[in-house]
């Protein structure tokens, strides 16, 4: 369903019982809400939440904004560099509202949040300035944007900021199959007939580059987040993958060293997806530090 929210439209999907504690789930860069595994959601859902996961702006079947342009993320670096403020389409502070204004348009008070990738970079940035609105965060293989952690691998940037040859249908499935592969769990492959399912159904579902183009220029522009995450005051969850090639392990632990009292869980084995086969690991783990955490707020009233 589509919702105003932030001032835009955002594509959002629930599941579960509203009357249930809600955890909002936000996507990595260029990825859709299909991204979070549906077996993920209803997992939750079993565990007594009500789970709602939605397209970021300009993905999916969320607001595009083609009328904001293309910026050169060449420029948007330097300008970092030199100590300039960059001037970009919008914000990752900006998306991070949008999913604040999610949980407005469904009329939820406070939820759990949780983010994966440039999604936990959000919800970061959501925890710190939103504090009245969130029982806990959890951010998923994310980073703190500190430039002194070790970089991706050449392969897996290359991966992730390469275009198809062309934008006919096989050639774009066949690509996104190829950065699977390169970014994927080591220790957890996704069988080739799995990745092809999921690629034809992201392709079918909305393809549009484009909007890439600005949501990493706004990565870029937030800079370091460390100062501005020592604030958070819910409790935190940091999940990374020991195998991850795009935000390489240290990522994860240089978030959980700068957020007061969060815990951090390395999986052997596990990259930069969410294959199949960690789920069920995955949905104990998010759902046991958001009922510790809807606990303790609980007690604190």
């Amino acid at each position: 369903m589509q919702v105003k929210a932030n001032g835009i439209d955002i594509e959002v999907e629930t599941f579960g019982d509203k009357a249930n504690p809600t955890i909002i789930f936000v996507m990595g860069f260029g990825a859709q809400l299909t991204g979070w595994p549906v077996e993920m959601m209803e997992g939750l859902v079993d565990r007594g939440f009500h789970v709602v996961r939605f397209d970021n702006r300009d993905v999916g079947l969320s607001q595009k904004f083609p009328e904001l342009g293309q910026p050169n993320a060449g420029d948007v670096m330097a300008k970092m560099v030199a100590g300039e403020t960059p001037d970009v389409p919008y914000t990752l502070t900006d998306m991070a509202a949008d999913a604040v204004g999610v949980l407005d348009a469904l009329g939820i008070d406070k939820a759990h949040i949780v983010g994966g990738s440039m999604g936990g970079m959000i919800v970061q940035l959501a925890a710190a300035g939103w504090p009245e609105r969130f029982h806990s965060m959890t951010s998923v293989f994310s980073t703190t944007g500190n430039q002194e952690l070790p970089p991706s691998t050449d392969e897996a940037l290359a991966a992730l900021l390469s275009r198809p040859k062309n934008e006919e249908r096989d050639t774009v499935v066949a690509h996104q199959m190829k950065v699977r592969k390169v970014i994927g769990s080591p220790g957890y492959p996704t069988p080739e007939d799995e990745a092809r399912r999921r690629a034809e159904e992201t392709f079918d579902r909305s393809y549009y580059p484009e909007g890439t183009t600005r949501q990493y220029a706004a990565i870029i522009a937030d800079g370091d987040r460390r100062a501005r995450i020592k604030s958070i005051s819910c409790p935190v969850l940091v999940l990374h993958g020991v195998g991850d090639p795009l935000v390489r392990v240290e990522g994860g632990r240089d978030t959980a060293a700068n957020i007061p009292g969060a815990r951090l869980v390395e999986i052997e084995g596990w990259g930069h997806d969410l294959p199949a086969q960690l789920v069920p690991q995955l949905v104990d783990e998010i759902a046991a530090h958001c009922s510790a955490a809807g606990s303790k707020a609980a007690a604190a009233e």
